[in-house]
Parts: structure tokens; C-alpha cells; sequence
């Protein structure tokens, strides 16, 4: 059987020697983006107010695209490690994993806009407020808060954690964390 990778244009590759090269160099020296074709997240999916006045030219900042790719990433990753807890049955767990998926990706929003990341306090609404998200994600961020380990485990002991978080709150957390990623996603992968 023969494996075959869809390239970053969208083309088909086989795998050879020459593709593992280029797969090296990238991974060493990062990606570059070619914005010349790219249309804007604003032209794409029509900006709220509160992004369009924290949009910033490329010439006003220093982005880290390399980094909010890969802090997206790991956002991603930690969606479905959030979804696998889930289904163990270890509601803190997943929940914890969503606290974490909504901090990564509005930190991937900050690092592509600002070139860093941005302070705060595991008060995930002040984190989505400084990096300008919408306030539907803002609401989400907020049911998150609470499920930072240091603060949930301050009014709750480990060992019964998991019984305070019911399935289906759990799952509810998760959604709350897709809207997150899903609007972090519009605006770090449309750069």
C-alpha cells in the first residue's frame, strides 16, 4: 500500500528522501507564510467590532506566526486529550483540559498579534478581553475560569474532583472550549 501526505498546497506527495529533506529543513528552520493570496479573517468571516479595533498591521508588530501556530496546536491537541478524559470518565480532567485549551488558543491569538504572550492571572476572561475576543468566547472563557487546578482544587479535594463534574456539565465545558479554538482558529490559521 502506498502512503501518500497532502502537501501544504493541498497537493498529493509520496513520501521520498528529497520530501524528508524538505520536511527537516522545515522543521528546523520553521514555515514562512505567504500572505499574497491570503484573504483577511475580517474579509473572511466578517470581524466583530472588538477585533476589528484590536486588528494590527504586520508592519505595527512583531507576529510570531511560528508561535501561534504551534501554541494552536497544542490548543488542538489539548481538545482532544479533553474529549478522551471525557469519555474515561474523569470530568475534572476534561475540564481541566478545556481551561487549558481556552488559555492556549487566546495566547496563540495574542503571540500572532502582539509578538508575545500576554499576562494575567488564570482569569481566562481578562486573558480573552486584552487579546480582543468576541463576547460570545468571552462568556466561554469565563465558565472556564474556575477549573484552573489551583483554584478548583482550593474549595475541592482531589479525590473527589471527578464527582463534582457530571458528564454532561463536562461535555458542556468542552463546547464551551470548541467556540474558543474554533475562534482562535479563524483568526491564527487565516494569517
Amino acid at each position: 500500500m502506498t502512503h501518500t501526505y497532502d502537501d501544504f498546497d493541498g497537493s498529493h506527495r509520496q513520501p521520498s528522501p528529497e520530501n524528508n529533506d524538505d520536511l527537516e529543513r522545515q522543521l528546523l528552520e520553521g514555515l514562512t507564510l505567504n500572505n499574497s493570496n491570503a484573504q483577511t479573517h475580517q474579509d473572511i468571516y466578517g470581524a466583530t467590532s472588538s477585533e476589528r479595533d484590536i486588528e494590527v498591521s504586520h508592519e505595527q508588530t512583531d507576529m510570531d506566526v511560528q508561535g501561534a501556530l504551534g501554541l494552536f496546536a497544542e490548543a488542538s491537541q489539548d481538545m482532544a486529550t479533553a474529549g478522551l478524559e471525557l469519555s474515561l470518565g474523569r470530568h475534572f480532567a476534561c475540564a481541566d483540559y478545556c481551561n487549558q485549551v481556552a488559555e492556549k488558543a487566546a495566547q496563540a491569538v495574542s503571540l500572532l498579534r502582539f509578538g508575545h504572550r500576554t499576562m494575567y492571572d488564570h482569569d481566562l476572561r481578562t486573558l480573552g478581553n486584552q487579546v480582543g475576543a468576541p463576547t460570545q468566547v468571552l462568556q466561554a472563557m469565563e465558565d472556564l475560569t474556575p477549573f484552573h487546578p489551583e483554584a478548583f482544587y482550593a474549595d475541592t479535594p482531589p479525590e473527589v474532583a471527578d464527582e463534582v463534574i457530571n458528564a454532561e456539565q463536562a461535555n458542556e465545558y468542552m463546547q464551551k472550549a470548541r467556540s474558543v479554538l474554533q475562534w482562535a482558529r479563524n483568526i491564527v490559521l487565516n494569517t
